[in-house]
């Protein structure tokens, strides 16, 4: 690092100092200073912490803790960053040694694994991690179940980490989190750094960051900007130092120096503070200060190359190579020299101010080796990017080899050090193209399993694919390596799937399934043909809709059978009887029976333990529940659902209870059981509020509680509904999962009109607007849903919109249109039948009241008594005599349809 005078920065080490003087009464807040590289930002954070420690910035009773994230050799360590702050955390108040007696205590003796200490460090998170690696695990096994159920496992995790480091602070013992260089993090601590910074309101903690934008967004410069938008971030840029900083600096620096040496620094430099550091430097080192001051880093690095002799350019060169930090034996074995030549020549070249000695990572500290960082980032990219791209390629290449250079198989070697040498291979170029593709394959599996990090394994996937396609189309294994690459990255991106566009991170979902099922067939193996078609089937349903994708599943069925593959039929069953629901009821009825069936009769189902066919299998249970209700078995569908959540309640996971509670809700609320459905929906809600971050069945269920709360006669709570519905479709806008934003959507616009109250003559104009105003807006929401729904098939949704539509025009005085929109729903259902996620006698129930408006009374008594047949079948099928009586008196609509449509 360049040493610098701390100068000029007065306005914000005035904002810090204010925000750790709040620290006192228990509110903290995120801080960000952000400029180019090389403008202070990192000096400004020493000074700061400096401060601190010396007590001149209040309260002086603050603990600091600092780390930095480094682009360097290993970089990627999942949770590095969180874990260093919370080492220093404990250390704070643990006596020495405590780390080695917590580890042991954990039966992990010696530990390189940042989740592994972790686990021993945060009470409580070993456990969710190990059952999230065995869901994991099997998941990525199998390639037959999306890791839906584990995804939320990640969000927990960093829950509980973000906890674990505001447990301590007090406002007597407010703690202080400086994070350095934040670009560089990594995914799972920034999901950590999120959970901490939604927190700090409430908590004598502050969080300070340094931000070097990129040339483009990031994952950090977006969570940054969504900090800022929701007011929990201040940003604080740093920009080039002003002339007389730049005076004052010199005068730091120098007794004595020329008059016109500020002046001719500032304007060379325009103030950027490691430019001037540096011009400074140079100004220095020539002894008779009549040399020309630099212009640019590039000039300083040539002016200091320029004092080496040729073999010692060809080490910096080679060292640049390796990365901002480099081992000297890595460099000695790429030159092929002696490692103690190259020792000597490094202490040497360190002398010239372009390298300066550094602490080696964890995975090198045992190894015989010095380590040498360059002295700012800046330096280190002009050495790097003056060379050839061959140069570098063939260097890379070199690095990569002798990493691998030993006698540890690469999968057992230290992580950093896969990271490096997966770093170097694929950069390496064609020669190193199948290494490429297996490292990064082997970390994207680590990282999903060790660390439950699954963007990290994201990237490092992207990266095995990009290799496997550019291997000769001969090359043996090419075609399993760009299988499974694919089918990992789309299991681990299912849950953000979101239809036509490009949604996981940029990634054609659809043309990749269908490019893994290409190659899967000409491996000509069976079993990975079953699993990839469907994959496609998956793929299909969110990118071009239901039809194409219930082709697709059936096939992969027939392919599962023909393989005899017991675990990849069944699950294909499950998700073509999933799936068929949408289209026709009555299929999907049969096909989830059969499921049933085949569970309960092949021991070999049974008896496993596979987590993929328990949350198949829960899946299955829960869709045949509410495809029973939504067919009018309500007896039968609420003791299903009863039995499924008891048993779900007992899982260690529990990743499909919310779901079933949202099922077990809406039957509840169709028997005339309001407060149950409540219950059942706040426990929801509850589990997913305690595993953290974004749902989209929190999302639903968040719906589905909004609309009791505008069922209610109270007038507060009905006030409450109108919160809850957006807080609903935002969540809902943020997770996409395609089959449930139809049905979100519907439930917005549903409650929309549910609230809307006809204003008295007597209250004016404007209060009519806002009424009309209120019903325009539920009916674009059915219009957008209706639009929706005829490129993605999805038939239920469809008709509940045009239902709402007909709901919306009827009450803004348009009956014509509402009976054009409320019977082509009659129709679609008539053709159709029964739907999931819809009542039939609701559809029936409003087309007779917009036929009624529209003039047709004859129709409409018609509807009226088909809505009529339709509540009383559904009662008979209800064996229970005071659940029967709830659901034909205590359900408004009930009562609405069978008093003959008369309103309450």
């Amino acid at each position: 690092m360049v040493p610098t005078n701390f100068v000029d920065r007065v306005e914000p080490m005035a904002q810090l100092s204010s925000l750790a003087g709040g620290l006192a009464g228990g509110h903290g807040r995120a801080f960000v200073v952000e400029g180019r590289s090389g403008m202070g930002k990192t000096a400004l954070l020493a000074k700061f912490a400096q401060n601190l420690a010396a007590g001149e910035a209040q309260p002086s009773s603050c603990v600091v803790v600092s780390t930095r994230c480094h682009p360097e050799i290993g970089a990627g360590l999942t949770y590095a960053p969180a874990l260093d702050l919370l080492v220093q955390l404990h250390e704070q108040t643990e006596q020495p040694g405590w780390l080695r007696r917590v580890l042991k205590a954990a039966g992990l003796g010696v530990v390189k694994s940042a989740p592994a200490m972790l686990s021993a460090l945060v009470p409580g998170l070993g456990a969710v991690w190990t059952a999230g690696r065995e869901a994991a695990e099997t998941a990525l096994k199998s390639g037959s179940a999306p890791l839906d159920s584990v995804m939320p496992i990640q969000l927990g995790a960093a829950l509980q980490i973000s906890e674990a480091l505001l447990a301590g602070a007090t406002p007597e013992r407010p703690v202080v989190l400086l994070v350095d260089d934040v670009q560089f993090i990594d995914p799972s601590s920034l999901l950590v750094l999120d959970r901490v910074v939604r927190k700090l309101a409430t908590k004598p903690v502050a969080l300070v960051l340094s931000h070097t934008r990129p040339d483009t967004d990031t994952a950090v410069s977006a969570t940054l900007d969504l900090w800022e938008r929701d007011g929990l971030a201040t940003r604080c840029p740093l920009d080039g130092l002003p002339e007389d900083a730049v005076q004052e600096l010199v005068a730091l620096k120098f007794d004595q120096h020329p008059a016109t040496l500020p002046g001719e620094v500032f304007r060379l430099t325009g103030g950027h503070s490691l430019l001037v550091s540096l011009c400074l430097e140079e100004w220095q080192r020539d002894s008779d200060h009549t040399g020309p001051l630099p212009a640019s880093v590039a000039r300083v690095v040539e002016a200091r190359l320029r004092a080496l002799d040729e073999q010692d350019r060809r080490i910096v060169a080679v060292a640049a190579v390796q990365g901002p930090v480099f081992l000297s034996r890595l460099v000695a074995e790429t030159v092929a020299l002696p490692h103690e030549e190259v020792i000597e020549r490094l202490s040497r070249i360190a002398r010239h101010r372009l390298i300066t000695l550094h602490q080696p990572p964890a995975w090198a500290e045992a190894e015989r080796t010095d380590c040498y960082a360059f002295e700012h980032a800046a330096l280190w990219r002009v050495v790097y990017e003056q060379q050839t791209p061959e140069q570098r390629r063939s260097r890379h290449e070199r690095i990569a080899q002798a990493l691998l250079a030993v006698d540890t198989e690469p999968a057992d070697l230290p992580l950093g050090r896969r990271l490096e040498i997966a770093h170097h291979l694929d950069r390496g170029g064609a020669p190193c193209l199948e290494d490429s593709a297996d490292a990064h394959y082997a970390l994207a599996r680590s990282a999903a399993l060790d660390g439950l990090s699954f963007t990290e394994a994201e990237s490092h996937c992207e990266v095995a694919i990009k290799a496997a396609r550019a291997l000769p189309r001969t090359t043996p294994g090419r075609d399993r390596r760009l299988v499974s690459a694919i089918e990992l990255l789309l299991s681990l991106t299912e849950v953000r799937w979101q239809g036509q566009a490009m949604p996981a991170r940029g990634l054609d979902v659809d043309a990749l399934a269908a490019e893994a099922e290409q190659a899967a067939l000409r491996c000509g193996d069976a079993r990975l043909v079953a699993r990839t078609t469907l994959l496609r089937g998956k793929s299909l349903l969110v990118t071009r809709g239901l039809g194409p994708s219930l082709v697709k599943l059936r096939e992969a069925i027939e392919k599962a059978a023909r393989a005899e593959d017991p675990v990849a039929l069944f699950v294909a069953k499950v998700e073509y009887g999933r799936q068929v629901s949408k289209h026709r009821l009555a299929d999907g009825l049969a096909q989830l029976y059969e499921v049933e069936r085949m569970y309960a009769s092949d021991p070999a189902l049974g008896a496993t333990g596979d987590p993929v066919l328990q949350h198949a299998r829960n899946l299955a249970e829960m869709q045949l529940a509410v495809n029973l209700f939504d067919s009018g078995r309500l007896g039968e569908a609420l003791g299903r659902l009863l039995r499924c959540v008891d048993r779900l309640r007992q899982e260690p996971l529990g990743a499909e209870l919310p779901i079933a509670l949202n099922y077990l809700a809406q039957v509840h609320t169709a028997v005339g059981r309001p407060d149950q459905a409540e219950q059942a929906l706040l426990e929801a809600l509850a589990f997913e509020d305690r595993r953290g971050g974004d749902s989209g069945w929190h999302a639903y269920n968040t719906a589905l509680y909004a609309r009791l709360l505008a069922a209610d006669p109270d007038p507060t709570r009905r006030a409450e509904a109108s919160a809850a519905i957006e807080r609903a479709w935002l969540e809902t806008e943020r997770t996409w999962l395609a089959n449930l934003v139809p049905i979100v959507r519907n439930l917005y616009a549903d409650i929309l009109l549910d609230l809307a109250v006809r204003p008295d003559e007597q209250a004016g104009a404007r209060a009519e607007e806002s009424y009309r105003e209120q019903l325009r807006r539920a009916d674009k929401l059915a219009l957008d849903t209706h639009v929706e729904t005829e490129q993605t098939g999805m038939v239920r949704s469809r008709i509940a919109a045009l239902t709402l539509r007909g709901r919306a025009h009827l009450a803004l005085g348009e009956p014509a249109a509402a009976a054009r929109y409320a019977g082509e729903a009659v129709r679609i259902l008539d053709e159709v039948g029964d739907m999931p996620a819809l009542r039939t006698e609701e559809v029936l129930y409003h087309a007779a009241l917009a036929q009624d408006g529209a003039g047709d009374p004859a129709a409409a008594k018609e509807l009226l008594g088909r809505a009529r047949a339709v509540v009383l079948d559904k009662a008979a099928h209800i064996e229970d005599p005071e659940l029967r009586g709830r659901f034909l008196a205590d359900v408004a609509l009930n009562r609405r349809i069978l008093a003959d449509g008369g309103s309450e």
